[in-house]
């Protein structure tokens, strides 16, 4: 039997040229093997944060995600994109942001958090998704369930950095600060950087960072994989899967593969123009929410969805007996996240004659030049598969019925692979023609 996986990496890129508590000159920084130098902090595996403030969080996320869907889903058909990886990228980034400059990037990340409390939230948060992986049940041969979660900095030799922005990363992110040579090897250090995406992603994200975007300016980045395998724990009928229509947007019809999953029990909810469910997988902590609205409504039900709409669907949500067809699905999406991020507050960030990051370099020569996002997923009988990649770039200032419900998704619809425990999202899409 194939295993299906799904697989989350970021990867934030931040430039510069290039006074500061850690310098990592070889030999003047706390170096382990002259290529890797690090805060003296671990983790904080303990953080002093409730759940309470954890589920603050991640709700904080949903509204940005949903915010964020708002600014790109006229882009194209199909999309998906992950919000916690967007979420932990430009949070990582955050550390180092001043005055209006953080507080733009406060306001379109959707924080409500205290500022002090930021981070350890996220540090937090990201144990309690961790733990979850701990929770799986028992499947067939060849089902699985994996979650790995991986931060890491990437800094140029000889370069100083704030010593207050490595320790916050590494107490709250695991993040060390491997050293590279960006000025004199800038392809080089590029082929590097890659590699390790490749590695912690099983090399499913592969060339990332694409050439030129590295360059003799280039100081720091910051990345973050998340490597998520899951099976089905109710997987669809083998061999069942069948040819069947599935209707456009415009009406249109196209032929699809529809897997069956006849009779189970699954979390279910009847709304007003719609109908959502989830397909457990076999950690118990997370599952895919797809929401299906009624035809000819999903626009309006897109252009209304909103973060009190999940939240009453979430507690709405019921046992039900449910005959389902549903497609299968395989596309990937790429996003330039600038405008959206833009539109949302961050303006400062990005306008090298306001961008404050001298948090990470008391000189203050950085500001966001790109945020690029890239995501992929692969939807069958068995599970799921699903990656994606954000790139931020930095340079220099220049209840139950009897019967089961018969439900077949043959229209467009919205999906969320999500963490229950917490309410976090981890990947957001749609499919309009799959």
């Amino acid at each position: 039997m194939n295993k299906r996986f799904s697989l989350l990496l970021l990867i934030t890129i931040l430039l510069t040229t290039g006074c500061t508590a850690v310098d990592l000159s070889d030999g003047e920084a706390p170096v382990n093997n002259n290529n890797y130098a690090k805060s003296s902090l671990n983790r904080e595996v303990d953080p002093d944060i409730s759940l309470e403030k954890i589920q603050s969080l991640a709700q904080d996320n949903t509204r940005f995600a949903l915010s964020f869907y708002g600014r790109i889903r006229d882009e194209k058909d199909n999309i998906i994109f992950s919000p916690i990886s967007l979420s932990l990228a430009l949070s990582m980034t955050l550390a180092g942001a001043e005055s209006g400059t953080e507080q733009g990037m406060i306001e379109a990340l959707q924080l409500s958090l205290p500022e002090n409390e930021i981070y350890p939230s996220f540090n937090a948060l990201l144990l309690e998704i961790e733990k979850s992986q701990n929770k799986t049940l028992e499947g067939s041969d060849g089902n699985q369930f994996q979650l790995n979660i991986a931060n890491s900095l990437w800094g140029q030799a000889g370069y100083k950095f704030e010593s207050d922005f490595l320790d916050t990363l590494a107490k709250n992110y695991g993040a060390g600060m491997n050293i590279v040579d960006y000025k004199t090897n800038p392809e080089e250090s590029r082929e590097i950087i890659n590699q390790w995406v490749e590695k912690e992603t099983e090399q499913k994200i592969q060339d990332l960072i694409p050439p030129g975007a590295i360059d003799p300016l280039t100081r720091l980045i910051l990345a973050n994989a998340i490597y998520f395998k899951g099976s089905w724990l109710l997987p669809f009928r083998e061999n069942g899967t069948e040819k069947a229509p599935f209707y456009t947007l415009d009406g249109s019809e196209m032929e699809v593969d529809m897997m069956q999953l006849f009779g189970e029990n699954l979390r279910y909810y009847r709304g007003e123009n719609f109908q959502a469910f989830d397909l457990p997988y076999l950690s118990k902590d997370f599952s895919m929410r797809v929401i299906l609205p009624d035809k000819e409504n999903f626009l309006d039900f897109e252009e209304e969805l909103n973060a009190k709409i999940l939240m009453d669907i979430d507690d709405n949500m019921r046992s039900q007996r449910v005959n389902l067809r549903m497609p299968k699905f395989d596309y990937e999406s790429t996003v330039n996240a600038n405008e959206p991020l833009i539109a949302l507050g961050m303006s400062d960030a990005f306008d090298p004659s306001t961008a404050d990051f001298s948090g990470i370099n008391q000189a203050n020569e950085l500001f966001i030049t790109d945020v690029l996002h890239k995501a992929t997923i692969t939807v069958d009988e068995e599970g799921t598969e699903a990656a994606a990649a954000t790139a931020v770039i930095m340079g220099l200032k220049s209840m139950a019925p009897e019967d089961p419900v018969e439900l077949t998704v043959d229209r467009p619809f919205l999906y969320f692979i999500q963490h229950h425990p917490t309410g976090t999202i981890l990947f957001f899409g749609r499919v309009v023609q799959p």
